[in-house]
């Protein structure tokens, strides 16, 4: 099954969190933060949006940084996806 986002919506999947600090330390998973950065698997057309036309500048592969309470989460066979708008981006990771 695929996900295929609707006007300026995208679908993300969150890259991993460390599991040690860079003097290596191991952390619980409890004591992780929740991830910020992820890949952008999914781009929707783009279009009007609330009498506003929007257009996409994201693409597939893009990695981006999401506010950690933008996006709705889901899970799908298996794996874990956020859909946000794209507005809801707030940087690119180069």
């Amino acid at each position: 099954m695929t996900l295929k986002p609707l006007a300026d919506r995208v679908v993300v999947k969150f890259v991993e969190a460390e599991e040690t600090t860079k003097s290596g330390i191991i952390l619980a998973s409890s004591a992780q933060e929740k991830p910020q950065v992820a890949e952008v698997v999914a781009v929707g057309p783009g279009g009007m949006v609330d009498g506003n036309e929007v257009k996409m500048y994201l693409k597939v592969g893009d990695k981006v940084v999401i506010g950690k309470y933008t996006a709705t989460e889901l899970k799908l066979d298996g794996e874990d996806y956020s859909i946000c708008r794209q507005g809801d981006v707030l940087a690119i990771v180069e």
